[in-house]
């Protein structure tokens, strides 16, 4: 399936209206003797259908802006738009359009099989058993997770806990899937295999997808934009294959050209 959907999403995918409009977005952190500015007056629009890697040092500000984004944060200031609702004000009927992955916080409970799992999802977001029932089917299809239906999530390897992760996030049919770290930890071929995932829901379902990783192979096998900050400001928006013409004119780049981590590694200590 990778090198089936890796042939480049550009001209498979059409992009559609905006899905996610911010405008002068800030986030200050008030403390007794100083405030924290985590994200500082930035702005940026993404099209249905497209996907974006918003990546950044530790620290840079990127966990705040999705907790924003999904309405888990209030923003001090700015308008935040997902599909024409804001999420501090509309959280219920943003959260229904919506599917999250937090690589690093796992949603579910170890001793519930997966079958249980997704019906749990299911019924918190308010389908039918009928809906439930035929979206099981589909999801454990399309991640192949029908040999471990009804094992308990703790007896799961790593890769199979993130496809049951993903797969909550889609119970609901969403029109935006925001993707927090979601490869730490995993080894190659779950990586992979996480990628080919993404890629088909793109090009089966249009997906917008919104990714945060330091995992320069995610970036480049999933996201023709990158977005990065630093300091809680925008320093690049730039196609992910434009990247490497940022730094490579510079005099210490080797013949072949700098590697798309270099670059970052670039970007990041300016």
């Amino acid at each position: 399936m990778y090198n089936k959907y890796n042939t480049f999403i550009k001209d498979k995918i059409k992009l559609g209206n905006n899905m996610i409009e911010v405008k002068n977005l800030k986030k200050i952190f008030k403390h007794k003797n100083s405030n924290f500015v985590a994200v500082d007056n930035i702005s940026f629009s993404i099209a249905q259908g497209e996907a974006v890697a918003f990546i950044g040092p530790n620290g840079a500000g990127k966990s705040t802006t999705i907790k924003m984004l999904t309405g888990i944060l209030h923003p001090t200031s700015g308008e935040i738009s997902i599909l024409g609702l804001s999420p501090q004000k509309h959280r219920k009927d943003v959260v229904r359009q919506i599917g999250a992955v937090f690589g690093q916080r796992s949603s579910l409970l170890p001793n519930l099989p997966l079958k249980d799992t997704l019906s749990l999802f299911g019924v918190m977001y308010g389908m039918s058993k009928e809906e439930i029932k035929e979206r099981i089917e589909y999801l454990e299809n399309m991640l192949d997770m029908k040999s471990f239906h009804d094992q308990p999530i703790r007896t799961l390897s790593l890769g199979q806990r993130m496809r049951v992760e993903v797969a909550c996030a889609l119970i609901h049919k969403p029109k935006i899937l925001f993707l927090d770290e979601p490869s730490i930890g995993l080894d190659i071929i779950a990586k992979q295999s996480l990628r080919e995932m993404l890629l088909y829901l793109r090009k089966e379902h249009n997906m917008t997808i919104f990714l945060t990783s330091h995992d320069v192979g995610d970036i480049e096998s999933i996201c023709e934009r990158t977005i990065i900050v630093n300091h809680g400001k925008v320093v690049v928006d730039e196609p992910t294959s434009e990247l490497h013409k940022l730094i490579e004119k510079e005099k210490h780049v080797e013949v072949r050209g700098p590697s798309l981590e270099d670059v970052l590694v670039k970007i990041y200590k300016q």
